[in-house]
């Protein structure tokens, strides 16, 4: 496919070369030789690259995978295990491995690093989102270099952020960045699956949202959870920020000054929006929806094109289980995810609501609730 029409919907790659704040975001299977030993060599390049963007002026923030492919080798097992408990062990002897790797590559260069592991506890809860934040900001302000991984050692499947790319997005995010790069094994995205077809062709820019880049993607592989829908996902993610998105092939040794320099390197994805608000990106964030509203046609034209709270009369019905203020999904009549926000109403009361005038509330519940299922101060869309 000609990206052409990609390239069109897309600004100049030049706006990276004023770039002041990165984070670039390198996985498991590049650190670690696709899981075979921990490739210090790698590291050193990386590192390389890193420091010729601060020399530019610029700050970084890292976000690195490898901590439980480098504790599978260095406990010497043959395959990553399955059971959470190893896993956990895993990312616990290889996590002071990949802070060490870095630490040794830096400090000739007189950069200090800091090792910042986040959870999804710490992204859920406001409090601690703003802490994680601020502690950011004032690494950064102090000269030194984070490097942010997932904390694998206490997480479990059911309250992980998911994967490092979508971390990546958080973290650019949480400091306002002006690019995010994620580093992997493909040179980006392309039209179709590389390896299963010769004729694929690399889309060098699209804007981000652009509808077609969702039948473009595919899974990881064995030692990483990512994949080209999570690197979208995180590109879309980090959007919300203002923050631009590079996908490129960290095989390339020059790679992050390539991109820096506005060469047309990898996919660039840009952003389409205005960076939203530090709430609103708190609340596109929070990973772990408790129900799901059914919306009609109006109120996805409310809520998406008008930016309106969500009332009870444009929800046809409620799905799940959830507690007044949690968090929930939005999603058209075809189960299309349009938006997510914090609910006025439990599961309960919600249902009791469906289809109803706002004025009907206290007549329903017998008492003067808010007239919005969801306010849109509460309400993001995603």
């Amino acid at each position: 496919m000609d990206d052409t029409s990609f390239a069109e919907l897309a600004p100049s790659r030049s706006e990276l070369s004023s770039a002041r704040r990165w984070v670039v975001k390198v996985g498991s299977a590049m650190l670690t030789a696709g899981g075979r030993r921990f490739d210090h060599g790698v590291i050193h390049n990386l590192v390389q690259q890193l420091v010729a963007l601060r020399e530019r002026g610029c700050e970084v923030v890292l976000v690195s995978s490898g901590a439980i492919a480098a504790g599978v080798v260095r406990l010497g097992f043959e395959h990553r295990p399955k059971d959470i408990h190893t896993l956990q062990a895993a990312a616990a002897v290889g996590q002071s491995a990949l802070i060490r790797a870095y630490e040794d590559a830096l400090a000739p260069h007189g950069i200090t690093t800091a090792m910042v592991l986040l959870s999804h506890a710490d992204i859920r809860a406001r409090d601690r989102y703003l802490n994680a934040r601020t502690t950011l900001q004032t690494l950064i302000s102090l000269g030194v270099m984070p490097v942010v991984n997932e904390n694998d050692t206490v997480v479990t499947d059911e309250i992980r952020l998911g994967d490092n790319d979508t971390l990546a997005a958080l973290v650019a995010n949480l400091i306002d960045a002006d690019a995010l790069v994620i580093l992997t094994d493909q040179e980006g995205l392309f039209d179709k699956n590389p390896s299963a077809h010769t004729d694929a062709q690399l889309i060098t820019e699209s804007d981000v949202n652009n509808p077609a880049l969702d039948t473009m993607v595919g899974e990881g592989g064995a030692f990483g959870r990512g994949g080209m829908i999570t690197k979208l996902r995180a590109a879309r993610l980090a959007a919300r920020s203002g923050t631009t998105t590079v996908i490129a092939s960290g095989a390339n040794p020059n790679v992050i000054p390539a991109i820096a320099a506005g060469q047309r390197v990898g996919t660039y994805l840009a952003a389409d929006t205005r960076p939203q608000s530090a709430r609103k990106q708190w609340l596109a964030s929070l990973m772990h929806a408790k129900g799901t509203l059914v919306l009609d046609g109006g109120a996805v034209d409310n809520v998406v094109t008008r930016g309106r709270s969500l009332l009870p009369i444009g929800v046809v019905s409620v799905e799940g289980e959830f507690a007044r203020g949690e968090l929930v999904r939005c999603v058209d009549e075809t189960g299309r995810e349009i938006a997510r926000g914090l609910v006025n109403y439990g599961a309960h009361e919600a249902r009791l609501l469906l289809r109803r005038s706002s004025a009907d509330i206290p007549s329903i519940l017998g008492y003067g609730g808010d007239a919005e299922m969801i306010h849109r101060d509460n309400l993001v869309r995603v």
